[in-house]
């Protein structure tokens, strides 16, 4: 939902450091598979309750990911590095929650699989219309430069990367915080199929 509003935000900065990278032969895979290692490294460091190193570790992550997409703008964005660049988004998106379900499983093991079963309600719903989005031609008129159909909802990338940082800022509540962030996956996973079946339906 604040996607929009964030990339507005960071675009030019974003894509003057691109240019920099870009020159000096900077990789755009690299930077992805570079942002990945960094941040799935955040899991070890919520294992032994290294929070604060960890929401590091996962800001890092989500320069690195912005800069990729940054690089492939000004350059020839391809269908390898997109395929690359969401499903380590998913990977990691994933492993934050296991990290935190493995910090305390007492207290956080049934919250953590509740919000990991939401992400696969999100993640399906988002990726089985982007396939068919592509197969019917239909293009995204709100993120026109991705490299598949990217469905918006309550709930996306800023929505996440909020609510991992109130996990770490605030480790104590992860369950409470976990089963907010999962019924709201829960409402955009509705309205993602209700919406996409019927743009479909229509088609």
């Amino acid at each position: 939902m604040l996607d929009p509003l964030i990339i507005k935000a960071v675009n030019k900065p974003l894509n003057s450091i691109a240019s920099v990278l870009k020159n000096r032969g900077v990789n755009k895979d690299l930077v992805t598979i570079t942002g990945f290692v960094l941040g799935i490294s955040s899991v070890f460091l919520l294992y032994f309750h290294f929070y604060k190193t960890a929401l590091f570790l996962i800001m890092l992550n989500r320069l690195f990911d912005g800069l990729d997409g940054a690089i492939a703008r000004i350059t020839t964005p391809t269908d390898a590095g997109g395929f690359l660049d969401i499903t380590l988004d998913f990977i990691f998106y994933s492993g934050v929650v296991l990290g935190f379900g493995l910090s305390d499983p007492e207290n956080n093991a049934a919250a953590a699989s509740f919000l990991l079963f939401s992400f696969v309600g999100t993640g399906s719903s988002f990726l089985a219309f982007s396939i068919m989005a592509e197969k019917n031609r239909i293009k995204s008129r709100q993120y026109p430069d991705k490299s598949l159909y990217f469905s918006g909802g309550l709930v996306e990338g800023t929505e996440t990367i909020i609510f991992f940082i109130f996990f770490c800022l605030f480790p104590h509540l992860f369950s409470i915080l976990a089963i907010v962030f999962s019924i709201l996956c829960w409402l955009t996973t509705c309205i993602r199929i209700y919406t996409g079946y019927r743009l479909l339906r229509a088609r």
